[in-house]
């Protein structure tokens, strides 16, 4: 029984394939579509929306600021636009880049920031402090928290594609397949 175990596990430690593919697979299948769908709220009109987000877009990444201008747009600064049309660009691209394993190790770095700078505008900015259920605690034997719970394993997954790579079905390997032959 012992030596059937080892022999399985051996085999399982040789397959570097195996866990990057995996963590692309289901960071396609669980937040893929959540990130683009959060990007096109934030898409203004027609095709200049990529340049000039929707209300809804400054609301969500500078929740206090657009009530202190009483959602005016126009009282926000170059800074604000900037962030607002880098976070949603970034909500499109990333991913994209992750699913295709292109640039993975560098867009999942970014995708982990993107989480961060997202955890901390729901817990400062939407008030997420003040509501323990969504904050959450670790060890708590409740796992459903947004922040803490749900998004330590959105930045686990992406931890394994920083560290890992793409794993061998991917456009980097292909790239670097490519690159070693000239």
């Amino acid at each position: 029984m012992i030596s059937a175990y080892t022999a399985v596990t051996e085999r399982l430690s040789r397959a570097d394939w195996l866990l990057p593919t995996l963590a692309r697979l289901v960071f396609a299948g669980t937040l893929l579509t959540y990130f683009w769908v959060s990007g096109l709220t934030k898409l203004g009109g027609g095709l200049v929306g990529l340049f000039q987000p929707s209300v809804g877009a400054y609301a969500q990444i500078f929740p206090k600021a657009m009530e202190a201008v009483t959602y005016d747009t126009s009282q926000l600064s170059l800074y604000h636009w900037a962030v607002v049309v880098a976070g949603t660009w970034a909500e499109f691209i990333l991913p994209a880049l992750i699913v295709l394993g292109l640039l993975t190790r560098l867009s999942a770095l970014g995708m982990i920031g993107f989480i961060i700078v997202q955890s901390l505008t729901d817990l400062i900015g939407h008030g997420g402090f003040e509501h323990k259920e969504t904050f959450g605690a670790w060890f708590d034997r409740f796992p459903d928290s947004v922040i803490l719970d749900q998004r330590s394993f959105w930045i686990f997954v992406l931890l394994v594609l920083v560290i890992k790579g793409a794993g061998p079905v991917s456009l980097d390997n292909a790239l670097r397949g490519r690159s070693t032959q000239t």
